[in-house]
Order: structure tokens, then sequence, then C-alpha cells
């Protein structure tokens, strides 16, 4: 992943493109993958190890697709770094 073509927000990846040739995005642990009308599975970067929590992948061919969920990752990054602000509860 730290090698790979990313997108930021204030210094953090909230998607990026895979060494397997997959987009990749930071959605969250909760995001309801049931309700796309697409195939969207969760990132396993290793064989052996679970997915990575909150990040999903998705194949080449739905590149349409990469746009809407990229803005959904960067909305959800926004929202994550204003409660996260100093002096916020």
């Amino acid at each position: 992943m730290m090698s790979s073509t990313a997108i930021h927000y204030k210094n953090k990846v909230f998607a990026f493109f895979s060494q397997k040739k997959k987009m990749v995005f930071r959605l969250g642990k909760g995001f309801p993958v049931d309700t796309l009308d697409f195939e969207i599975n969760e990132f396993r970067p290793f064989k052996n190890k679970k997915p990575l929590s909150g990040w999903y992948e998705m194949d080449c061919t739905l590149h349409a697709e990469w746009e809407a969920l990229a803005l959904k990752a960067l909305n959800l990054m926004r929202l994550e770094q204003q409660h996260t602000k100093p002096g916020l509860k």
C-alpha cells in the first residue's frame, strides 16, 4: 500500500490503486456493501491474514464507479477528522 499510487486528504490515504490492479477505498467497518449494485470485496493484502478492516477493493472493469466511491471515502475521512479535532467531543 505504501508504494501504490494513492489519493490523500491531509496526509492520510483514503483510496489507492493496488499492485493487483484493483482500486481500494477506505469506506469504514460498517459500510453497507450489500446495498451496492456492483461487487466490492474486503481488501485482503496478505494471504494468511484477515482483511484490513474498513478497506474494500473493486476490479478495474468497474472503473465507472470509482469516482463515487472515492467521494464517499473522502467525505468519511473529512467527517472523522472533524470529530477528532482538539476541543471537539
